[in-house]
């Protein structure tokens, strides 16, 4: 499996052998776990912004942006400038959690950018350089903080791969955490959607915690998205979510927001609990605050600070390259208004993604906030889900309730956007839910270029489809 002579002599050119030479030796050598290469079997050698080159020479417009975790693109250059200037100081790298100026540095910077009054309470917690490492610390925290165990967690939430997160999240295989109705519309778990279905869903937390003999004793913590990512984004209403916290407040438990993925400006505010105002107890924070490397932190009322030295740790929570990055990052979305700009071209892309809702019966739901925007693909010819509106109710209408799920199309959505140019994720409960996740400095035009794209691929996949269906 070495590399050819004639391999090594073409890398710097861009072609097809080194592209699939490298390619074959991924698959021979990496775990069966690899996700994103299966699907997207691309070898990146260049990126700048949103445009990244491959080994074969051929150009791609990212709209997976690292999961979320480049808010400014590939490359900024703020974000290379802030790290060759470390670089270039002899800085430490790796200083575990020491105080370094590269560290006070970020968190000044952080604590600027939190919810109004919460800086002036909050206390932060370096972690490990993952965000599933930060949702680690925030169950552990406020375990430790109340002296209770149980976690309260929502259907289709992702909150990481490490037990405890996936305990979690709404794919966990054994029953360790008690699970709420996150609201949504389109496929509304009462049947109603709307703010009649996001009444219910609090009406039954209010239920589960206030019931002597629900089974559920009362927690350590509930730990909330407030867009749902990888559960196929599904932003909270902000009602919801200030119910939510009303709720937690009134009982004494502690409210865990994930922020992993909708942090730093992607949802059309700096954080996503902007939008409705609340101030969570716990923040966890990783991806974006990283400036495209590893960094995670969670920060939390100073009065849950009650664990002992060394209660949580790891080797690698003092990266300096990251804290860096990650100040420069904060800063320029701040300082750019990122994060309004997010907000008014979201809207105007989800606009023109209905516009192809009302084009394509494949084309399910559309939904999203700021940049970070789904596109749900069904099966046409599949019967309506009753139970999805409202069976039982005099709400239901069979011409709009949800048709099935359609994976195989979503697939084939996103290898026609490949063909084309266009990265993209799949997520959602049944992987049918196309995922746009561009960086923050998208311009008009090539937002325009990646609809455009979008179109052409469900456009050609739809006929696909239905020709072999």
């Amino acid at each position: 499996m070495a590399v050819t002579e004639s391999e090594a002599d073409s890398t710097h050119r861009g072609t097809p052998a080194v592209h699939e030479g490298i390619l074959r030796r991924q698959s021979a050598r990496e775990s069966a776990a690899r996700t994103y290469a299966r699907a997207l079997p691309i070898v990146p050698v260049r990126a700048r912004g949103l445009t990244i080159e491959g080994a074969d020479g051929r150009r791609y417009l990212d709209c997976l942006s690292g999961a979320g975790a480049l808010a400014l693109g590939h490359n900024h250059p703020v974000v290379l400038e802030a790290v060759r200037k470390v670089l270039d100081s002899g800085a430490p790298l790796s200083v575990l959690d020491l105080a370094t100026p590269v560290k006070d540095a970020f968190t000044t910077e952080l604590f600027r950018t939190l919810p109004a009054g919460f800086a002036d309470r909050a206390r932060v917690q370096f972690c490990g350089p993952a965000g599933t490492d930060a949702v680690e610390a925030a169950l552990k925290l406020v375990r430790t903080a109340t002296g209770r165990s149980g976690i309260l967690a929502f259907t289709g939430a992702y909150h990481g791969m490490t037990a405890g997160a996936l305990a979690a999240s709404g794919g966990a295989p054994d029953l360790q955490v008690c699970r709420l109705p996150y609201p949504q519309d389109y496929r509304c778990p009462f049947g109603v959607g709307g703010p009649r279905g996001a009444e219910l869903a609090a009406r039954w937390t209010e239920s589960v915690l206030d019931d002597p003999k629900s089974g559920v004793p009362r927690p350590a913590g509930m730990i909330l998205e407030p867009v749902q990512g990888e559960g196929g984004v599904i932003p909270a209403p902000d009602d919801w979510l200030r119910r939510m916290r009303r709720v937690t407040a009134e009982r004494s438990i502690p409210l865990i927001a994930d922020e992993v993925q909708t942090g730093v400006g992607r949802t059309g505010a700096f954080w996503a609990v902007d939008h409705s105002g609340i101030t969570p107890d716990v923040m966890v924070l990783s991806k974006a605050i990283g400036g495209s490397l590893p960094l995670a932190v969670i920060v939390y009322r100073e009065e849950l600070d009650v664990w002992q030295p060394g209660a949580h740790a790891g080797t690698f929570r003092g990266n300096q390259l990251a804290m860096a990055a990650g100040t420069a990052t904060l800063a320029y979305v701040r300082e750019n208004g990122l994060a309004e700009r997010a907000a008014t071209l979201g809207a105007r892309m989800l606009t023109r993604l209905r516009q192809l809702q009302d084009e394509f019966t494949c084309v399910g739901d559309v939904r999203g906030r700021g940049l970070m925007i789904g596109v749900e693909l069904v099966d046409p010819a599949g019967a309506s889900v009753p139970e999805a509106r409202g069976s039982e109710t005099d709400d239901w209408d069979s011409t709009t309730a949800p048709h099935p799920a359609d994976p195989e199309l979503a697939a084939a959505v996103q290898r026609e956007c490949l063909d084309r140019g266009l990265i993209v994720e799949l997520g959602g409960r049944h992987n049918s839910v196309v995922r746009l996740l561009p960086p923050l400095t998208i311009s008009d035009e090539q937002a325009s270029a990646v609809l455009d794209r979008l179109a052409d691929a469900v456009t050609a996949a739809n006929r696909d489809h239905q020709r072999t269906g």
